[in-house]
């Protein structure tokens, strides 16, 4: 039913690939201003900023880089990398060779451990998708199966002990996102970069990228992502046109509503007992606990992001018809989300209201 809903939001409209950039527009004075502000309490603070890039109304409205960085660098993006899986996932299941409700067991059976407990038989795709697969520890997970080269990443995952039932407990898993990408290689019998070079990045004219690859020549798919700071602006306009791009809905409406919905708690904890209850008081100040989707992280201000290590964002906007797109050094992540909501927002919402 989710899949043929799906479909059925892909359109054979035909892209118009005269021009690939996103439009520019004039900055406003008042978001020139703003955005200073924001670089200089950036410096303050002694968050290395690299890029920032502030698309409203469909057309760039400011773009800035520092500190060694250009419009023509590749960055890596370290978790952001999980949207993106996200989308091919996406595209997977409008191409009905994935389904949400599909064990992953049904998709790797030749690589299971002796004994199928009945936690790992009932891990799904979307699951997986939530940062629910019933681990409780996955970012030790993570440690332990790429220190060790020799065996499979996706036999290890799959002989990891699973303690909770899937789709009850936060906890997340980049290797999670890892098995996402090697799903997609499974059935499509392509590489997840090249399946979305196919279907996404060459309609809409992001080219050069990289992603690292597993020794088992698996794109990593929870991290190893190199991409230009406008190539995430690109992806942020895409998620806030639900998947349109310049005409043509390359992804289907749904699955965007879908990845961008808040569908867990987005708080490591356990069935019975959260380690962290937030309180109110978290609720306004902290853009941890708004909920998770589908590789995607809800934010306040009825926005939603990807997010990876370094402060690494694509923020969008919907309700202002915009995106932010930042590339960065620093571990200060909710003080470079708060200069956005700070300094940005308030010009965002003043310029879309004339």
């Amino acid at each position: 039913m989710i899949a043929s809903a799906i479909m059925a939001g892909c359109t054979s409209k035909q892209p118009d690939t005269s021009d690939t950039s996103l439009p520019r527009a004039e900055t406003p004075v008042s978001l020139a201003t703003a955005a200073d502000s924001l670089w200089t309490k950036a410096g303050a603070e002694d968050i290395e900023l690299h890029s920032v890039m502030v698309v409203q109304n469909d057309s760039v409205i400011y773009e800035h880089w520092a500190n060694g960085a250009h419009p023509d660098s590749l960055h890596i993006l370290y978790s952001v990398s999980k949207t993106f899986t996200s989308l091919g996932v996406g595209l997977a299941v409008a191409d009905s060779i994935i389904r949400l409700d599909e064990r992953i067991t049904e998709i790797f059976p030749e690589y299971l451990p002796d004994s199928v407990d009945d936690n790992l038989a009932a891990m799904t795709v979307e699951d997986l998708l939530t940062m629910s697969s019933g681990h409780a520890h996955a970012p030790e997970l993570y440690t332990e199966i790429t220190a060790n080269d020799s065996t499979s990443w996706i036999k290890q995952f799959l002989s990891y002990p699973v303690e909770y039932e899937p789709g009850t407990v936060f906890s997340y898993n980049s290797m999670g996102t890892y098995m996402l990408s090697a799903a997609i290689q499974k059935r499509t019998g392509k590489k997840l970069l090249d399946y979305l070079n196919e279907r996404l990045f060459e309609p809409m004219g992001i080219e050069g990228s990289k992603w690292d690859e597993s020794p088992e020549g698996i794109n990593t798919g929870g991290w190893g992502l190199w991409l230009r700071t406008e190539d995430l602006a690109k992806a942020g306009q895409l998620m806030l046109d639900r998947g349109e791009w310049q005409g043509r809905q390359l992804v289907p409406a749904e699955w965007i509503d879908l990845m961008s919905s808040r569908h867990i708690q987005s708080v490591q904890g356990t069935p019975n007992s959260l380690e962290f209850i937030p309180t109110d008081e978290d609720f306004i100040n902290s853009d941890w606990v708004q909920g998770y989707g589908y590789q995607v992280w809800r934010c306040r201000n009825n926005a939603f992001r990807a997010d990876g290590t370094g402060c690494q964002f694509i923020i969008v906007m919907p309700d202002n018809d915009a995106v932010v797109a930042i590339t960065a050094n620093s571990q200060k992540y909710q003080q470079v989300l708060n200069l956005v909501w700070d300094y940005i927002l308030p010009v965002l919402e003043h310029h879309n209201q004339k």
